[in-house]
């Protein structure tokens, strides 16, 4: 592993503005911009779009997914959400009346209003997991899982401050305990290494508008290959078995494409979607997955120590994804902060009474220090 020199100059961020709100919405680099603006001139000629080409494009896409995230091509299905890949999941994951589903406390709404519903139909019911200040989510976690749980749903990363699960663990619990697991990788995929094939879900979804630096609407889903024979929540004409010839698609036929493309969302064949998110993932994987953590935790324990040295909190480094940065306040927060902020072009989130940093390799060394600079003098 090696740290990554600044890579500002891929995109198109003016000097002037500190972006470190990864975690909100990653800005597009010139690369990705421009496969999707070939995708879209592909509309504007619509006679040049060959049949063939509703598939090419998502085959693709598809490759990238199962390169960064592990697995085959085969066990991804293109979503346009997370609450889409979270409803597969749900569809194809019955529960029997009183088992449990663990999911964490003021977990990412997306991935806990799907769960409420399911715990309903099935009689189950939710199991919050806590945990006290500055202590690790992974041993709570653990602790919850036992013999009534029937699906344990986490990310791998607190979407407000970071707090790391270790997904190979829960993962080896999950297994043991006869339980499902399910994964949004939203807050992670792109900035951590992950392995499907290590971790063993049943079910991965990540859209790829955050870390994965790619377009807005759309996502990937992992389903393991022993779901990959299950229900779609919609029925498509392009996710049905010989779909590639227009000439017989009123030949109704019962079987579905290999894999998991059966839970494909239906008019997946979106050329702008699909080739941003492939140049996106190709810019990532060419940088390293393990180089990008490495090099934004290098960056992130800087800032935090400069945060510190002003007075701000910062959690342990060994609680926390690298990538993500939670700075807290020794009293209240003051009035007005992301908007003072924001008046100076630095640009971060307010979750709850923290501070979430979240750079990527645009940023540099004057970007950190413009935000520490407008920290130290709005706490006065």
């Amino acid at each position: 592993m090696s740290l990554i020199p600044c890579q500002r100059d891929r995109f198109d961020i003016p000097r002037e503005v500190a972006y470190l709100n990864c975690a909100y919405m990653s800005p597009l680099a010139r690369e990705v911009s421009a496969a999707a603006g070939k995708g879209m001139a592909l509309k504007a000629a619509p006679w040049t779009y060959r049949p063939a080409d509703f598939f090419t494009h998502t085959e693709a896409a598809r490759s990238r997914f199962a390169a960064l995230a592990g697995g085959s091509p085969d066990d991804f299905a293109v979503v346009p959400s997370v609450s889409y890949g979270l409803a597969v999941a749900a569809r194809n994951l019955p529960l029997r009346r009183g088992q449990e589903i663990v999911v964490l406390a003021d977990q990412f709404p997306s991935n806990l209003y799907i769960w409420r519903e399911h715990a309903i139909a099935c009689g189950a019911r939710i199991v919050t997991v806590k945990r006290e200040a500055g202590e690790a989510w992974t041993p709570a976690v653990l602790a919850a899982i036992g013999p009534d749980t029937g699906l344990v749903a986490v990310p791998n990363c607190h979407w407000a401050d970071g707090g790391l699960v270790d997904l190979d663990a829960v993962g080896a619990a999950c297994r043991k305990a006869g339980a499902a697991l399910v994964l949004d990788l939203t807050q992670s995929l792109g900035a951590l290494p992950f392995d499907a094939d290590s971790v063993q879900p049943d079910f991965m979804v990540a859209a790829c508008y955050k870390w994965a630096m790619g377009p807005y609407g759309i996502g990937m889903l992992y389903v393991a290959p022993k779901h990959q024979g299950g229900t779609p929540i919609e029925h498509n004409w392009m996710n049905r078995g010989g779909s590639e010839d227009f000439s017989r698609l009123v030949d109704y036929r019962n079987d579905f494409q290999p894999g998991a493309r059966r839970f494909d969302v239906g008019e997946k064949a979106n050329p702008p979607l699909l080739m941003g998110a492939a140049a996106a993932i190709d810019m990532l994987l060419g940088w390293g997955i393990a180089n990008i953590a490495e090099t934004l935790g290098s960056r992130n324990l800087a800032l935090g120590k400069a945060a510190r040295g002003i007075g701000l909190l910062a959690p342990d480094p060994e609680t926390r994804a690298p990538h993500f940065l939670s700075l807290g306040f020794p009293g209240d927060v003051p009035i007005g902060l992301p908007e003072r902020l924001a008046a100076e072009n630095v640009f971060v989130s307010l979750r709850g009474r923290s501070l979430r940093v979240t750079s990527h390799l645009y940023n540099d060394d004057a970007d950190c220090d413009r935000l520490i600079a407008v920290l130290r003098e709005a706490l006065g």
